[in-house]
């Protein structure tokens, strides 16, 4: 049970009750959807846009402000990571109509809509590339990336070392077929070709295409997919002027558009970024809680981590948006890495829910869904209800980690107070209604609170701030709060476990709990 104290704030100011009031980002939770895998809605097994869009009032009513689609555009993989129109919505998913339909009432419900924006690559199917394999003369030739073997191996890029985000270390290919020798650079695998961004021609197309999704349909932003492999690894830094460019070009035609990036490298490489694109991914504080949360210690010492993190991403953007999650569609599912355990997958959603940023939620989450590599096992269908025989349920692959004998579907979970789902709905109404755990720019402080088993930071929000402390082990735990007068004034404002209470300048907080205090001045009259 998650108790909800009276000393919270009355009534949340206006950027607190509505998204739509503040540039998208700013604050609110944000959820990412695999269409495939969501609901179903003409009975072909395959999730798609009208089935997404019978289910808005149900992210509506989880509290999101924000739908982040895995690639929506025609593609010849089940993923769509390999665009063969920027221009369409494939057919598996529905029309550019539906998508218009699923826009128009998810704005009516104050969530904006962020596209997956494929832009590192196209699909080798893609009418570009096709002709590109024509001939060297070909005006889509240099569309793309080519070199002679004998360059390649004079430059001694013939192989790389793998990364977080791909592991191919042969990333040059033959196009079989074609009349030269050439080879074609392709990062993540030979049916994705690498544009080519030192060609201006390929810029305005790209540019062309993000705005008419921005203007003609509407959408509120954008995921950038592989931000870091826009140019190859051996030219790297030409990617952060490359992503001013296009941040540029963005902004003329939407002011304010959001923007997140997939960059996934350390802080100081990640920081250069945040010129261009509003937010980035922290995929260290994604790893940072797997390791910690099962050994229920604070074996990595998250909030250092977090706060050199962000000193470097403000030195580069002061308003920088730190996009924080537990995992995506390319990890290992938070479910399976904590092996289930409900207490401390609760204690994940604590930690992500209350902590800096803004955090995404990867459909299922909420229900604890497992997943473990390969990739489709970790982008199965969502469950809905029990049995088999919801003609919703999408049916897309057969589950192995995420049936219903593993993990309790919606219906069932909506009816248990105690269940995650209803968890997650708690923690993200209070975060929503809260006016400084709703502000994704709000600072992070370090808390003088010390003590084995326990997190506890500040949040801070113009002059005002919020204590929040977390219980990682399964015995109750006396907290020493702050030493004098101070200590008397802390009141509890929100207590997930239910029991918690301060006596003699303790906290009192039971297993596997999470707090969050403020000065009893604070939370009355304002």
């Amino acid at each position: 049970m998650i108790t909800q104290l009276a000393a919270q704030p009355a009534k949340a100011p206006k950027s607190a009750k509505s998204v739509g009031q503040t540039p998208v980002g700013q604050t609110g939770v944000h959820y990412e959807v695999f269409v495939r895998a969501f609901c179903d809605s003409n009975g072909d097994g395959i999730g798609d846009l009208p089935g997404l869009t019978s289910k808005l009032d149900y992210l509506k009513d989880l509290g999101v402000s924000a739908l982040w689609l895995m690639p929506i555009n025609p593609s010849g993989s089940y993923h769509k990571y390999d665009v063969t129109d920027y221009y369409g919505i494939d057919p598996e998913y529905g029309t550019m109509e539906d998508f218009k339909r699923l826009l128009a009432e998810a704005h009516r419900r104050d969530i904006k809509v962020l596209l997956d924006f494929v832009i590192n690559h196209t699909s080798s199917r893609h009418p570009w590339f096709v002709e590109a394999c024509k001939g060297k003369d070909n005006p889509y030739h240099d569309f793309y990336v080519w070199m002679n073997q004998k360059d390649i191996d004079s430059l001694n890029i013939a192989t790389r070392e793998g990364t977080a985000d791909t592991g191919i270390r042969t990333p040059w290919h033959v196009a079989k077929g074609a009349p030269f020798t050439e080879k074609y650079y392709a990062l993540f695998w030979e049916g994705m070709p690498d544009l080519n961004y030192d060609n201006p021609k390929v810029r305005q197309e790209i540019y062309k295409a993000g705005k008419f999704w921005l203007t003609e349909v509407g959408v509120d932003g954008f995921r950038l997919d592989a931000a870091r492999h826009i140019y190859p690894d051996w030219e790297e830094p030409k990617n952060h002027a490359f992503w001013e460019e296009f941040g540029r070009e963005m902004e003329s035609v939407k002011p304010g558009v959001y923007t997140v990036g997939e960059v996934w490298t350390k802080a100081e490489h990640i920081a250069p970024y945040f010129r261009g694109l509003k937010a980035n991914f922290n995929f260290d504080l994604s790893f940072g809680l797997q390791e910690l949360i099962p050994k229920e210690r604070d074996s990595v010492n998250i909030i250092q981590m977090l706060l050199h993190n962000r000193g470097v991403f403000a030195k580069v953007n002061p308003n920088f948006i730190d996009a924080t999650m537990l995992t995506n569609h390319d990890q290992n599912r938070i479910g399976s890495v904590l092996k289930g355990n409900p207490n401390h997958l609760k204690v994940a959603a604590n930690l992500l829910l209350t902590l800096s940023g803004n955090p995404y939620i990867y459909y299922g989450e909420e229900l604890g869904m497992l997943g473990v590599k390969p990739d489709e096992y970790i982008r199965e269908p969502f469950l809905w209800k029990d049995g088999q025989s919801d003609p919703q349920q999408t049916r897309w692959t057969k589950a192995r980690y995420s049936t219903d004998k593993t993990v309790r579907p919606v219906s069932a979970q909506q009816k248990d107070a105690g269940s995650l789902l209803n968890h997650y709905k708690k923690l993200i109404r209070f975060r929503n209604s809260h006016p400084v755990l709703n502000d994704n720019l709000s600072s992070l402080e370090a808390s003088p609170i010390q003590q084995k088993g326990i997190i506890a930071f500040v949040r801070k929000t113009g002059n005002r701030s919020a204590l929040v402390v977390h219980n990682l082990t399964k015995k109750e735990l006396d907290v020493v709060l702050y030493p004098g007068e101070k200590a008397g004034r802390q009141r509890i404002t929100f207590d997930t476990a239910g029991g918690a209470r301060i006596r003699d300048g303790k906290l009192q907080l039971p297993a596997y709990g999470c707090v969050v205090l403020e000065d009893s001045g604070e939370t009355t009259g304002r």
